[in-house]
């Protein structure tokens, strides 16, 4: 079941939500060649637990770390390590916090120093993508509407969409319904209401969109070893249209 969100409940994920942006923030800065993924994770748990949050992951379904560190052509949920970033890398930071009872989940893909032109064309289409998904979050859509427009627009810049990982809804707990593809028919779906909070996820492959799981366990990377890109922000919808909750 999809929950309506109230006011109250509203006001304490848009609190979370900026203390989460505000700590991507910092990460971003911190990615540069030389540093370890392990690194970048303590970082982000200090920066959690200053803020008065707790990390939304650690020991989520048994996950040990507070941050998603997944480099090149691992997906998501990849955990960190002592790997070390080097220049040409591309890395995407997934995070969650718990603020005041209430999740809020954001992640973004991010250059190591000087990267290829296509990696930098897969970052910049997939951040539109996200734009373009969020754009269509307004009373009256459908969830198929927001697939169908990150679909089209990813494929026709000849890049793959995931299937087997997407979006959620989020509140007191971490994954809520509904489930949120990134592909799909336009009208298609639940219909998207005021006081509704979800994260949107494109994640984007620049080969062919099938995936397998990480030999760590947790993380998942593109079955062909192509490049993978991964943005997300949990979003409020509104009368007139949504609010980004992620935002800065």
């Amino acid at each position: 079941m999809i929950t309506i969100k109230t006011k109250e409940e509203i006001n304490i994920m848009s609190e979370g939500g900026k203390i989460l942006a505000g700590i991507m923030k910092e990460l971003e800065k911190m990615v540069k060649p030389g540093i370890t993924t392990q690194t970048l994770d303590r970082a982000a748990e200090a920066l959690v637990l200053k803020s008065g949050g707790k990390c939304s992951f650690k020991e989520y379904e048994g996950y040990p770390s507070c941050l998603c560190a997944s480099i090149n052509n691992e997906l998501v949920h990849s955990q960190p390590s002592e790997r070390v970033l080097k220049t040409g890398d591309i890395i995407s930071l997934d995070l969650g916090i718990l603020y005041k009872d209430y999740h809020s989940d954001m992640a973004l893909t991010v250059a190591v120093g000087k990267i290829s032109p296509e990696a930098q064309r897969l970052i910049r289409i997939t951040k539109k993508s996200l734009k373009r998904g969020i754009k269509k979050v307004r009373p009256g859509n459908t969830f198929g509407d927001i697939g169908n427009t990150i679909q089209r627009y990813i494929e026709d810049q000849g890049f793959g969409v995931v299937r087997d990982l997407c979006g959620h809804g989020i509140g007191k707990i971490l994954h809520e319904d509904p489930r949120i593809l990134n592909y799909g028919k336009r009208g298609s779906g639940e219909e998207i209401k005021p006081g509704m909070v979800f994260c949107l996820e494109p994640m984007v492959t620049a080969g062919d969109y099938n995936i397998k799981k990480s030999s760590d366990g947790y993380g998942f990377e593109t079955k062909d070893g192509s490049l993978s890109c991964h943005f997300e922000h949990t979003i409020v919808v509104t009368k007139n249209g949504c609010r980004i909750l992620t935002g800065l």
